[in-house]
C-alpha cells in the first residue's frame, strides 16, 4: 500500500531544495510559507527573496522534482511569491522604502542614467515596486528620457510632494522643479537641502528599490547623498577605456569612504555589432572590466553592448524596457539580466547583514 501524502513528507522534501545564491535550503530561510495537500495533488507557495530573483526558474525546478520524488504524488503546483528583503543601514531609513542603490560613475558620458531608468523599468517588470531619484542637480535627464516636460511640478499633499508616476516608475528629478534653459548655480548648502527635500519630504509610498540616478564624479552630490540617504549598495556604470575603467577606481573608493558597499559594475558600449557582418568592434577597447571589478572585490553585472536604440529611445522619452518590443531586444534582455543580477546580489547582501545582526 503506498504511503499519504502529508504536509510534512513534502515540506521535509524541500528541505534538501537550496536557494543557489543563499547556499541555505528553503526551509530553514522560511521561504516555503504553504502547502497544500489533497490526495496525490500538490500546492506549495515558495516565497522568493526578490521579485527579480535570478535564479527563480532554477528554485521553481528543483522544487518540483523533490515533489515529483515523493511516491504517490500525482500533480505539482508551485506558486512563486516575492518579499524583498529590505537593508539594514546604520542610518534612518526612508518609511516604506526598503533598499536603496546608487549609480554612479566615475565619468561622465558613459550611459549612466540611461541605465538607471532602464534597471528601474526591468525590475518593475520584474513585479518590484520602483522609484527613480534623479540627483543629478546640474544636468537632470529623467524628465527627456520619460517624457515629462521640465518645470511641470509634482503635486503635494499633506506637505509632502508627490513623485510623478510613468511607465510603473515613481519619479522625482531637479528637472520638475526648474526650466529646462535655467543652468543651476548652487552650492553645497543648497545643493543638500534640495536632495534632503527629495528623500525626507516625498511621499515615496512603498517600494522595494529606490534608485538613485548620481551625477558622474565624486563630488559633493554624491557625499551629501551618502550622508543623508540610507544607501543599499552602490552601482558602478563605466565603458572599456582605459581612462573610464580608472575612474571606476575613484568611484568605489568614494562609496566605501562613505560605508556603502559595492555590490557590482556594468560595462557599457562593451562592443560593437555591425548590423551588415555581425561582425564585434571593440570600439572604445578591450581592458576586460571584469578584472577591474574583481580587483574591487565586486562582481561583473553584466555588459552591454553599443547600440544605437537605448540612446534614440530615451531621446524620444520611450525608454527601451518600457515596451515589450524593447524588452524582447538583444540589449533589452541584457539589461533584464543585468538588474535580477542586481537584485540578486542586493538579496545576499541583505541576508548576510540580518544573519550578522541576529548573531
Amino acid at each position: 500500500m503506498m504511503a499519504e501524502v502529508t504536509e510534512e513528507i513534502v515540506r521535509n522534501a524541500l528541505s534538501k531544495v537550496m536557494d543557489p545564491e543563499l547556499n541555505r535550503d528553503l526551509v530553514s530561510l522560511g521561504m516555503v510559507k504553504d502547502i497544500k495537500v489533497k490526495g496525490g495533488e500538490v500546492t506549495v507557495e515558495v516565497q522568493l527573496t526578490t521579485p527579480a530573483c535570478p535564479l527563480k526558474k532554477k528554485i521553481e525546478e528543483d522544487c518540483r522534482k523533490a515533489i515529483e520524488a515523493i511516491p504517490g504524488v500525482g500533480s505539482v503546483t508551485i506558486n512563486l511569491t516575492a518579499k524583498t528583503i529590505p537593508g539594514l543601514p546604520k542610518k534612518e531609513a526612508i518609511p516604506g522604502v526598503k533598499n536603496v542603490i546608487a549609480i554612479g560613475s566615475g565619468k561622465g558620458g558613459v550611459g549612466k542614467s540611461s541605465l538607471a531608468l532602464n534597471i528601474a523599468l526591468a525590475l518593475h517588470n520584474q513585479g518590484a515596486k520602483v522609484g527613480l531619484l534623479d540627483a543629478d542637480i546640474y544636468g537632470p535627464s529623467v524628465p527627456i528620457m520619460v517624457g515629462i516636460p521640465y518645470g511641470k511640478k509634482p503635486a503635494i499633499k499633506d506637505n509632502l510632494i508627490i513623485p510623478h508616476e510613468k511607465f510603473g516608475l515613481k519619479l522625482i528629478s531637479v528637472g520638475f522643479f526648474v526650466e529646462e534653459e535655467k543652468p543651476l548655480i548652487w552650492r553645497g548648502p543648497i545643493l543638500h537641502k534640495t536632495l534632503e527635500t527629495f528623500i525626507r519630504e516625498v511621499k515615496w509610498g512603498e517600494l522595494d528599490y529606490l534608485i538613485v540616478d548620481l551625477p558622474p564624479g565624486t563630488g559633493d552630490v554624491q557625499l551629501s547623498i551618502s550622508q543623508i540617504l540610507p544607501i543599499t549598495c552602490g552601482v558602478i556604470v563605466t565603458t572599456p577605456q582605459d581612462v573610464a575603467l580608472k575612474d571606476v577606481v575613484k568611484a568605489a573608493e568614494m562609496f566605501r569612504a562613505v560605508d556603502v558597499p559595492v555590490c557590482g559594475v556594468i560595462d557599457n558600449m562593451s562592443v560593437f555589432v555591425c548590423d551588415q557582418c555581425g561582425k564585434e568592434h571593440r570600439i572604445f577597447g578591450d581592458r576586460p572590466a571584469a578584472m577591474v571589478a574583481a580587483a574591487l572585490g565586486s562582481s561583473l553585472l553584466g555588459e552591454i553592448p553599443l547600440d544605437p536604440i537605448l540612446r534614440s529611445s530615451s531621446d524620444a522619452g520611450q525608454p527601451l524596457l518600457a515596451s515589450e518590443e524593447g524588452r524582447n531586444s538583444n540589449v533589452g534582455k541584457i539589461i533584464t539580466e543585468i538588474a535580477k543580477n542586481m537584485a540578486g546580489t542586493i538579496s545576499c547582501l541583505n541576508f548576510g547583514a540580518t544573519e550578522k545582526s541576529a548573531g
